[in-house]
This record gives C-alpha cells, structure tokens and sequence, in this order.
C-alpha cells in the first residue's frame, strides 16, 4: 500500500507540475502552410459592354441652391429679418438663422440647420422642407429658457443632406 501512496504522490506532483508550466506559456504560432504549387490562371473575364453615357450632373444635384444666411436676434411678423444680421448674441436672445434659397421647383428640397457649441456639442438639428419655386426663405431658431452659455458657436447649413454654408457666432 505504501507504493501506491507513492505513486498518487508522483502523479498529483506531475499534474501540479503541468499546470505550473502551462501557467503563463503562450504557445508557439502554428508553422505556415507549405506553399501550395501554382494552379493555372483562371482565363481573363469577358470585356465589359460599353457603358451608357454618364448622367448629367445636373439631375443628380439639388434643384436648390442656397442665397445668404444671416443671423439675427430679431424677426418680424412676416419672417423677415428685424434689422441688421449679428454675429454676436447675449446669453437670453432667441437666435434665428435665415437661409434664403432659389429652387427651380422640379422636386422638393430639403433645408436642415445644424447648431453646435464650442466646436461640436449639438445644440439642435432641424429640417424643413423647400416646395416653391424661385426664391424663398427659411427660418430656423434656437432658444434656452435659462439662457445660452458664453462661447462660441455655428450653424451649419445643408440642403438635401449637403453642406451648403456655415455661419459662426458667439453668445457674450
């Protein structure tokens, strides 16, 4: 019985032994496949068929074209900016942005005002459609009840989901 002690104690020794080695050990990454001999080339494809003309660039841009943007803390009852355009605004001032545009009136557009703060925290986002021919224009606002922090900020334009103007200004 004394030999059997011995051997539970050799092999409970060797077991602790591969774990203690395995402990740690990163294994060896697998050798590369040989390299395989080369397969014939695979016959060249069929020559495309002519292409169809490019589509003008004209029907894939938007029928909208911006005019101006302008800033200001003061609008009429008709939409219409109330005085000068400003780039700088108090902490209490509901700010508007003003986007003029001419559409041909083909297809609707749409006109979005993008506002951020301190070079990238979203302040609003807000897209309003563009159906009428010839000029017109949009007005987008923001307001805080509790005022607007002192810094810098934008507005960023778009028309059908592209950049079309930026407009900066900062809250004193």
């Amino acid at each position: 019985m004394n030999s059997i002690r011995k051997l539970h104690v050799l092999v409970v020794a060797l077991a602790a032994l591969l774990v203690l080695s395995a402990c740690g050990k990163q294994e060896a990454p697998a050798p590369a496949a040989p390299p395989q001999t080369a397969a014939k080339p695979a016959p060249p494809p069929p020559p495309a068929p002519p292409s169809a003309p490019a589509t003008p660039a004209a029907t894939t841009a938007s029928p909208t074209t911006l005019v101006s943007v302008d800033l200001t803390n003061n609008v009429d009852a008709s939409g219409k900016i109330g005085g000068a355009p400003a780039t700088t605004f108090a902490p209490a001032d509901k700010i508007y942005a003003l986007v003029k545009t001419n559409s041909s009136g083909a297809h609707p557009s749409t006109v979005s005002a993008h506002w951020e703060y301190q070079g990238g925290v979203t302040v609003n986002d807000t897209t309003q459609p563009v159906t009428a021919a010839g000029e017109s224009v949009t007005t987008f606002h923001i307001e805080k009840a509790s005022g607007w922090p002192q810094g810098h900020y934008k507005v960023v334009v778009l028309i059908d989901g592209q950049t079309a103007a930026t407009k900066e200004f900062d809250v004193k």
